[in-house]
């Protein structure tokens, strides 16, 4: 009997203590890698929704759920219906830019600007995942980066940015408050500048947040630009209205006081939670850059806040953000992780694939297993949606490979795989009449790096990344791939003068290039892993 209860007892000390060994001390920033840049956030209870801005790319506006601030996954997209929002003709910077999240009495509120098409609009749901509604616009919201504050009596206050007004310096810009009528959804009363920044050089105040917080306002915000100065500032007031004052330890994050050779640059676009536990933390935007290069644009990043006094302690005793940091006390929840191969075995695309611009018309279908495109005249070049699917690449070494089918006998056809950043910069390999095509776009110039002759129906096309270098290779099997155009660089992917704000995608493409086609591309697997 005692030996009995001796196993028993060692079988509860292993299994909990093995248990306990899954749960992660640290974890890792950025918390959202990939394309994710001004994360807002919200929470309910015990759950976190979180959302970042998406441009051009469709379904728009991700909405993310975690239970521990660490474990993310998408459960839907603000702008999910076509109608809501028109996206054709819009440069890829363009289009959906920071939104933010909040939730008051019983309902999701998601406030943002749609640039160049159409300005400041809010959607609203009691569920996150939705439906959300149609947006309201509001048209006498001027700038960019609205958010929304519920002060005690119940009234709402929209906050943003502007640049019309007479400028003591350059690239000043406003952050202005007005009062948000809810029931006629429209901006009433007076409308008045709060601060143009903690210094009397500040440029690009935007990303605005109001908070309450024992009994005193506290307005966090951006400046510097999203780059190399970006910076999150306070600001502190004992009345809505101001006066808001600069706090003394301005600015509360930054790494530009580091200089240009930190690995994490553009800290800023910032905003603040509280845990059920009373704990404080932030997310924000940074950039992991790889020498002068940035591969994977802007990331979402966290840490910890403490607040002495008024004024918020970003990531404490430390200043800086790392890459690791303490995991939050919060109950450990991951989720389970998608498969790095797409099997294609839905009937739906799964939440991770992403159109560029809003599809006009059906050209996918899902069926016995496989991803079938109907090539369309439209091209990855054009400001218009064109058969491309992309995901988010997250990693600054990964691999991606399809296994594709296709045949043709016209010139103008080609499907295959596609690296993506804007119709300005990404890499092509395409299967094509004559054989195999890898082709580049960088800084608006278009080539063929090499054509190399394959005439078998099924093809494998991958791409390997490692850091600044980028592989293509292609093959009838994956042990007998052939490179094709040797060693190319991330430079086209990368940040430059028309990679500026959205962020990377990996993927599948087929085009007639200006022609109408019967034919399809057939996609067996897609598979993206990390190195």
């Amino acid at each position: 009997m005692k030996l009995k209860l001796f196993f028993f007892i060692f079988f509860i000390f292993t299994y909990f203590g093995a248990r306990s060994q899954d749960i992660p001390i640290t974890i890792s920033n950025p918390v959202l890698p990939g394309f994710n840049p001004d994360p807002s956030i919200c929470r309910v209870n015990d759950d976190y929704y979180m959302v970042t801005s998406s441009f051009t790319w469709y379904p728009g506006i991700p909405i993310y759920h975690s239970k521990d601030l660490v474990n993310w996954e998408v459960i839907g997209h603000g702008i999910n219906r076509p109608e809501m929002i028109d996206m054709n003709g819009l440069d890829d910077n363009n289009g959906i830019w920071a939104v933010t999240i909040r939730h008051h009495d019983g309902l999701f509120y998601l406030i943002t600007t749609a640039n160049k098409s159409g300005g400041n609009f809010y959607i609203t749901a009691t569920d996150p995942k939705g439906p959300w509604s149609d947006p309201i616009w509001l048209k006498d919201a001027t700038g960019i980066d609205p958010s929304l504050f519920w002060d005690d009596d119940g009234k709402c206050y929209y906050t943003g940015n502007s640049w019309d007004f007479k400028k003591s310096w350059p690239a000043q810009c406003a952050i202005w408050m007005q009062e948000l009528d809810l029931s006629q959804g429209k901006l009433i009363g007076e409308r008045r500048i709060l601060t143009y920044g903690h210094a009397n050089n500040a440029t690009y105040a935007e990303g605005p947040h109001i908070y309450k917080i024992d009994g005193k306002y506290m307005l966090l915000m951006a400046e510097g630009g999203s780059s190399y100065h970006h910076a999150i500032t306070v600001h502190h007031s004992k009345s809505l209205w101001g006066p808001y004052v600069a706090d003394k330890t301005n600015p509360v994050l930054t790494h530009r006081h580091l200089g240009s050779k930190c690995p994490l640059q553009a800290l800023g676009h910032a905003d603040l939670v509280q845990t059920q536990n009373g704990d404080w933390y932030s997310i924000f935007l940074g950039k992991r850059m790889i020498k002068d290069y940035n591969p994977l644009a802007r990331e979402t990043f966290m840490c910890k806040v403490e607040f002495e006094g008024t004024t918020p302690i970003f990531n404490p005793s430390i200043g800086m953000i790392r890459s690791k940091m303490e995991r939050p006390n919060l109950p450990w929840t991951p989720i389970q992780s998608a498969p790095a191969r797409d099997e294609f075995t839905s009937s739906e695309l799964d939440s991770k694939w992403y159109f560029v611009r809003i599809p006009q018309k059906t050209f996918h279908n899902l069926e016995n297993g496989q991803l079938t495109l109907s090539l369309q005249s439209e091209v990855a070049d054009s400001l218009v949606n064109s058969a491309m699917i992309i995901q988010k690449t997250k990693h600054h070494k990964f691999q991606a490979i399809t296994q594709l089918k296709f045949q043709t006998k016209k010139d103008n056809e080609q499907a295959g795989l596609i690296y993506y950043r804007t119709a300005n910069g990404y890499y092509s390999l395409l299967k094509d009449k004559k054989g195999i095509a890898l082709i580049k776009k960088h800084l608006g110039k278009k080539e063929i790096i090499e054509h190399i002759p394959y005439n078998k129906p099924e093809v494998y096309l991958a791409v390997k990344v490692d850091g600044l270098d980028v592989h293509f290779s292609f093959g009838e099997t994956l042990d007998g791939m052939t490179n094709i155009g040797g060693n190319q660089s991330i430079e086209p992917i990368s940040d430059n003068k028309f990679n500026k704000f959205n962020g990377p995608g990996i993927g599948v493409y087929a085009t007639s290039n200006g022609k109408p086609s019967r034919n399809k591309a057939i996609y067996d697997w897609f598979e993206y892993k990390a190195k």
